[in-house]
């Protein structure tokens, strides 16, 4: 059992310093794909070249649901002490609870290539993909390992 709890945990330990690279890389490319859109001016609305291709489509914009904040205001103005109410309930705090799991590795321990592999092929990457990434993964992940304290981390589980 507590072999299997460690092999757990490592696998979550990998997966969460793979995650790291991968979503600020994610982020950064989310960031780049509307600044690079705009910059884009198609003749005519429309480009159909050797490789590529892009048109402009607009459409009128359709009518949205009000937000409830919005249904609230209305209420509260043709019912105002209901709406007070309403309001009084909204606003009051409740005590939530939540579970976080913290991890890390023990001091001078180490993570093996064989423990990203593993968590890589289960994100479905072959063995040859895996090790291709391998390195430039943890390159970056280093890479802002060196930017933030590498320390214990957490994960909330409930």
């Amino acid at each position: 059992m507590t072999e299997n709890l460690e092999r757990q945990l490592v696998g979550l330990i990998a997966a969460d310093r793979l995650d790291i690279p991968i979503s600020s890389m994610s982020g950064k490319l989310k960031r780049m794909k509307p600044k690079l859109a705009k910059a884009i001016s198609l003749p005519d609305n429309n480009y159909s070249g050797e490789r590529v291709y892009a048109n402009v489509q607009k459409y009128d914009s359709t009518a949205k649901a009000r937000t409830m904040s919005e249904a609230v205001d209305m209420f509260a103005e043709q019912y105002p002490r209901h709406g007070k109410i309403l309001r009084g309930y909204i606003e009051e705090t409740r005590a939530t609870r939540e579970s976080n799991l913290y991890f890390g590795m023990q001091e001078g321990c180490r993570l093996t290539a064989e423990d990203y592999l593993g968590v890589m092929s289960d994100l479905g990457f072959t063995e040859s993909q895996a090790r291709a990434l391998y390195e430039p993964l943890m390159d970056a992940s280093r890479s802002i390992a060196r930017k933030r304290a590498d320390s214990e981390r957490s994960i909330l589980i409930g």
